[in-house]
């Protein structure tokens, strides 16, 4: 069979690397924003998912959402001026940079605090849970015909657990099946069956932390229990002084190691002299 033209290999090395562009047009975009709009919301999510996300996006049109990385963000925030001089917007910023700590996103808009928390504060949407996830109810399944399933999808309800047989093509429960207790970690296994069952158990909800508005300027919302960690930083004179009391044991060790050879020495030629004034 001839080689196809199609069929190339591409060496991955080849390939553009794009990171570097993408940050610094990330941090471009959020100094424009900055100018444009006049408020700033950081904010963080419960129980994320990427397509309700999309869903407050398409809602919130005349704003713009960011949600990267906190470094990249705090570039964009970052203001340049004299630090003697600090306006009230400079400070603002330095506080909302602060406040970016594990995953978290910014929200610009023009409109006012109490119209985005309002409409924050009522949004909530139910979701299936995820491995990891705490179940907030017991569900149990009694033995008998389960009807809203496809008898294709038996050998499945099986390999999750299930104690499942098709009964005339219709997928069968022969026994009672626990599926999850309240307040115990699910796994993934159970995950997957509160899915197929339809019992959404988690809640996605968009929390805002902190703001920054023209008006009042930079205001605490919502405390987080995170906190920024703090790299330990040894002294150079702390790590020379270890080192050299590192150094006087030693030193002392070995001259001590030389004084008992001395007197290991002096025994075995006393022990000599002895044994060869017995032998004369």
């Amino acid at each position: 069979m001839p080689k196809s033209r199609r069929d190339k290999k591409v060496s991955l090395t080849k390939t553009d690397r794009k990171g570097l562009s993408e940050k610094q047009q990330i941090i471009e975009e959020i100094q424009m924003c900055r100018e444009k709009y006049e408020n700033v919301f950081l904010f963080t999510v419960q129980n994320m998912r990427n397509s309700k996300l999309k869903e407050i996006r398409t809602k919130w049109k005349n704003s713009r959402f960011f949600f990267g990385k906190n470094r990249v963000m705090q570039l964009g925030l970052k203001l340049v001026s004299d630090e003697d001089k600090l306006g009230k917007l400079e400070a603002g910023m330095d506080q909302l940079r602060e406040q970016m700590i594990g995953q978290c996103g910014l929200l610009f808009t023009s409109e006012t605090k109490e119209t985005v928390l309002d409409w924050f504060d009522s949004y909530i949407v139910d979701e299936y849970a995820r491995s990891g996830f705490r179940a907030t109810q017991t569900v149990k399944l009694e033995a008998g015909h389960l009807e809203e399933f496809s008898h294709a999808i038996e050998p499945h309800l099986r390999s999750l657990g299930m104690p499942t047989k098709l009964d005339r093509g219709v997928v069968t429960l022969y026994k009672e099946y626990t599926v999850c207790e309240k307040n115990k970690v699910l796994t993934p296994e159970q995950a997957r069956i509160l899915k197929l069952l339809g019992k959404p158990m988690a809640k996605f909800k968009i929390i805002i932390n902190c703001c920054y508005t023209a008006k009042e300027g930079f205001e605490l919302i919502n405390n987080r229990d995170v906190e920024p960690k703090k790299k330990s930083k040894t002294s150079s004179t702390g790590i020379q002084n270890q080192k050299s009391s590192v150094a006087l044991t030693a030193s002392d060790t070995d001259g001590d190691e030389d004084e008992e050879d001395e007197d290991s020495e002096m025994e075995l030629d006393e022990d000599d002299n002895v044994s060869n004034d017995e032998e004369i």
